[in-house]
């Protein structure tokens, strides 16, 4: 099976490609390097001693887009490609509409215009707002509370009517919940650039002496030890859910839609607890007040995910801090910088493939 993986240079499409390689799939990449490198790619081809097709586009390039798929005529599409952070989408919503919910109008038509109709969304828990009716399950109401959010819940209706007006199509909503940790080499992670947005990477970086100290919001939250608690999934179980979904997809049309996370949650207080004791270094922190539209807990249900899928998270916290760890130590400052925005298609494959 041929898949084609966009913005598969990130952090999650990096460990997903690295798994389809495994597995034998034949894997294209379209990534326009945004928030990525195509250095990951190269260490994913040197761990698992294949690469993928690497095509520099972006998903606004509406042209070029479907060039490449009237070229590569693939059997599904695992989408990655987005912009995420919270806060900026907040200051800049309709770059994230554009980008986000437009780039995915584009590959849905190329997708149909070569009769490529099997698409796994990345998808997440942002979708279920700031419910606080615990575990959230796939029937949770959904809401948004920033453009991000929007986008995502926005191109999951999309999806939904897509499927409905039309059986040929067969899609997963994969709702997922705080990916972290890495590759156990240690070799690809998350390389977030700036200010990390999420917390983890953050920890991290004060770990690795990259930045001075944590900032916890909020002390009081009626939890544990009065720190939020989220559900931590770690990457490489992320990457396993999304193969278990493309197969479910085989046998399946229509849209169908799965949480991915543990269904069990860490406070940041257990988190900087558990990098301290890993990395054997202090982490710094300092609480400060709660930020607004932050919920208490927030985890997921994964029930379904077990029974249609077959797939269950299977590392725990130590897990995905240990690995994080040793990513983090083994690169303080995230991927090496080199200059890849001029490179040609063919110089970029040559690259991962250490032509």
């Amino acid at each position: 099976m041929h898949v084609l993986v966009t913005g598969g240079a990130g952090f999650i499409g990096s460990h997903t490609v690295a798994h389809l390689l495994t597995d034998g799939y034949r894997v294209s990449v379209i990534d326009n390097f945004s928030n990525s490198s195509p250095e990951s790619l190269r260490r994913v081809a040197n761990l698992v001693g294949k690469s993928p097709e690497l095509y520099n586009i972006d998903l606004l390039d509406a042209p070029a887009l479907k060039n490449v798929f009237e070229s590569l005529r693939p059997d599904a599409v695992i989408h990655f490609a987005g912009l995420k952070a919270v806060g900026e989408s907040v200051a800049q919503p309709l770059r994230y509409y554009r980008n986000n919910v437009t780039g995915t109008l584009n590959l849905l038509e190329a997708m149909e215009a070569v009769d490529c109709r099997t698409l796994v969304f990345s998808s997440s828990a942002t979708v279920y707002g700031e419910s606080t009716a615990l575990p959230l399950l796939e029937t949770t109401p959904r809401s948004a509370t920033n453009p991000y959010g929007r986008t995502k819940l926005h191109i999951e209706e999309m999806l939904e009517e897509l499927a409905a007006s039309d059986p040929r199509w067969a899609i997963a909503n994969l709702r997922y919940f705080n990916p972290v940790g890495a590759h156990e080499s240690g070799d690809i992670g998350e390389d977030p650039q700036g200010i990390p947005n999420n917390l983890m990477p953050f920890v991290a970086q004060v770990a690795v002496g990259v930045r001075e100290k944590v900032s916890v919001f909020g002390g009081d939250y009626p939890t544990v030890d009065g720190t939020g608690v989220r559900d931590y999934i770690h990457v490489v179980d992320l990457a396993a859910g999304h193969l278990a979904a493309l197969n479910y997809l085989q046998g399946s049309k229509g849209a169908h839609v799965w949480n991915l996370g543990t269904g069990a949650g860490s406070s940041v207080l257990e988190v900087i607890d558990a990098f301290a004791r890993v990395s054997k270094r202090p982490v710094p922190y300092q609480i400060t007040d709660r930020r607004a539209g932050d919920v208490a807990e927030n985890y997921a249900d994964p029930e379904k995910a077990r029974l249609d899928l077959g797939w269950k998270a299977e590392r725990g916290l130590e897990q995905m801090v240990g690995d994080m760890w040793r990513w983090q130590s083994q690169n303080p400052t995230g991927f090496p910088d080199r200059e890849f925005g001029t490179m040609s298609d063919q110089e970029l494959n040559e690259f991962i493939r250490g032509e």
